[in-house]
C-alpha cells in the first residue's frame, strides 16, 4: 500500500510539472504569474494562513509550519483549479478571454510524534502562457509592422515542512522550498516588406532553494473557548543560481507552423546568473475565534523587490505588500441530523499592491473569496475529511494608458483524505 501510494504521488507530480497554465499578459514580466499559495483552504479565506491554526486534526498548514499543533492524522490532499480570465483594454477597444484547468496542489502530511509534525507538498509556483500580436497598419509606403510577444513555462515548488510544539501555547516551524522549471519569453519584430524577423529571446533555467521559518502563539481561554493567535514567518536564503540565456538574432521561419528558424544570424548573445530570483519575504498575522465554532484573522505580507534579466536588460521589480482578511464558520459539528450544520464555511478578501509599475501605473490586485468543506458522511470533528470547494473573484491591472484590465473567476475543487494511516496498532 505504501509503495503504491508513493509511486502515485511521484506520477502526479510529473504531470503537474508538464501542465500549461493560463494567466495574465502581465506574466510577461519577471518570473511569471505567481500562483502560490494555491491551496483551497488558504485562498477561500482571502489568503490568511500566518495566524491560522486549524481546530481540526486533519489540516496541515504549509504556509506557516508552526501552526500545526492540532494536527494528528495522516492527510492526503489533491486539488485542482479552473481559471477564467477576462481581459479588456482601451487600445482598439480590445477584449479577450482565457481559461485553463490544472492540478494545483498535492500534499502528504503526518505526525512524527505528539509534538513534531511533518508535511510534503508539490504545486506550481508561477507560470507563463501568453501570445500577443500587435499590428500597426498604414505606415510609410503602406507597410505593416508586426510585434509579437510569446511566453511559456512553469516554475514549480516542492516543499518539506516541520512543525514543533514547544509549549501548549508556543510553536515553531521550518520549511525547505525547492523551485525548478524553465521559463521562456520571445519578442519578435517583423515588417510586411521584409523577409527577416528580428527576435529577442530569453530562456531562464531555474533550480533554487530557499527556507521559511515560522512561529506562532495561541492563548485559549478554557472558560469561554475563545482563543487569540499571533503568527509570523520569514522566507530567506537563495542557495542556487538562475541561468538566463539571451539571444538577439534575425531569421525567417521555414515551416508553416512558425517553429523552425532558418538563416539565423546572431546580433547579440549573452548568458547571466542571478541569485536574487526569490527575495526576502515576511508575513505577520493575528486571529481571534471560538473553539470549533468560528475564526477571523487579519494578515499582512511583504515581499522585497528583485531584479531579473529580461530581453537583454535588467528589469527592476518594486517592493510589494498584501493585506488579507478572512476566516471560517462551523454552525454545529455535533448536529448529525442536519448535514448543513456540519459544513465548514469560509470567507475572505484581499488587496495586493503589486511589484510591477508600467507606464506610470501600479499593477495592483484585489478580490473576494469563499469556500466550503463538505465533510464525508462518516466524518467527525476528530476526522474532518471531505470535499473542498473554493471560489475567488477579483480584478488586476487598469485600462489607463492603454494597459490591460484583468477580471478573474477562479474555481477550486479538492479532496482531503485524513485518517490514522501508516501506523501500527499497539495492544496491551
Amino acid at each position: 500500500m505504501k509503495k503504491i501510494f508513493v509511486l502515485s504521488f511521484i506520477s502526479v507530480g510529473y504531470f503537474l510539472n508538464a501542465q500549461n497554465l493560463s494567466n495574465s499578459p502581465y506574466a510577461a514580466y519577471g518570473i511569471g504569474d505567481v500562483k502560490y499559495d494555491n491551496t483551497i483552504e488558504t485562498t477561500s479565506m482571502g489568503g490568511i494562513s500566518t495566524a491560522f491554526i486549524s481546530d481540526f486534526t486533519s489540516n496541515f498548514n504549509f504556509a506557516n509550519p508552526a501552526n500545526n499543533a492540532n494536527f494528528e492524522l495522516t492527510s492526503i490532499k489533491l486539488e485542482a483549479t479552473n481559471e477564467n480570465n477576462y481581459f479588456k483594454t482601451d487600445y482598439n477597444n480590445t477584449k479577450a478571454t482565457k481559461h485553463s484547468t490544472y492540478l494545483s496542489n498535492i500534499s502528504l502530511a503526518f505526525p512524527l510524534s505528539p509534538k513534531l509534525k511533518m508535511g510534503l507538498s508539490y504545486q506550481p509556483y508561477s507560470s507563463k502562457s501568453y501570445n500577443i500580436l500587435h499590428e500597426e497598419n498604414n505606415l510609410a509606403g503602406g507597410v505593416t509592422r508586426y510585434n509579437r510577444f510569446k511566453g511559456s513555462g512553469t516554475l514549480n515548488t516542492a516543499q518539506i515542512a516541520l512543525g514543533y510544539k514547544v509549549t501548549d501555547k508556543f510553536a515553531v516551524g521550518a520549511r525547505a522550498n525547492y523551485y525548478f522549471g524553465n521559463l521562456y519569453d520571445l519578442n519578435e519584430l517583423a515588417y510586411s516588406n521584409a523577409e527577416l524577423i528580428n527576435g529577442y529571446e530569453t530562456r531562464n533555467s531555474i533550480h533554487n532553494f530557499n527556507f521559511t521559518l515560522g512561529a506562532s502563539y495561541q492563548n485559549l481561554n478554557t472558560s469561554t473557548d475563545r482563543k487569540f493567535t499571533i503568527g509570523a514567518t520569514t522566507t530567506f536564503g537563495n542557495t542556487s543560481n538562475m541561468t538566463t540565456d539571451y539571444v538577439n538574432s534575425t531569421y525567417f521561419y521555414s515551416d508553416a507552423s512558425g517553429t523552425t528558424k532558418s538563416n539565423e544570424s546572431i546580433i547579440d548573445q549573452k548568458s547571466t546568473k542571478s541569485k536574487n530570483l526569490l527575495p526576502m519575504q515576511a508575513s505577520v498575522g493575528v486571529g481571534y475565534g471560538e473553539e470549533n465554532q468560528w475564526f477571523l484573522s487579519l494578515q499582512g505580507d511583504y515581499k522585497k523587490g528583485e531584479s531579473i534579466a529580461y530581453f537583454g536588460n535588467t528589469l527592476d521589480l518594486q517592493d510589494s505588500y498584501r493585506i488579507s482578511a478572512g476566516g471560517w464558520y462551523l454552525p454545529n459539528y455535533n448536529n448529525f441530523r442536519s448535514y448543513f450544520s456540519r459544513i465548514v464555511y469560509r470567507y475572505g478578501a484581499f488587496y495586493e499592491k503589486g511589484n510591477l509599475q508600467i507606464a506610470g501605473q501600479n499593477i495592483n490586485k484585489f478580490g473576494v473569496s469563499a469556500g466550503v468543506l463538505l465533510p464525508f458522511k462518516n466524518s467527525s470533528i476528530t476526522r474532518m475529511s471531505g470535499l473542498e470547494l473554493g471560489l475567488e473573484l477579483g480584478k488586476r491591472g487598469t485600462v489607463k494608458n492603454n494597459l490591460i484590465n484583468q477580471n478573474f473567476i477562479n474555481l477550486r475543487v479538492g479532496f482531503n483524505f485524513a485518517d490514522k494511516w501508516f501506523r501500527k496498532t499497539l495492544y496491551n
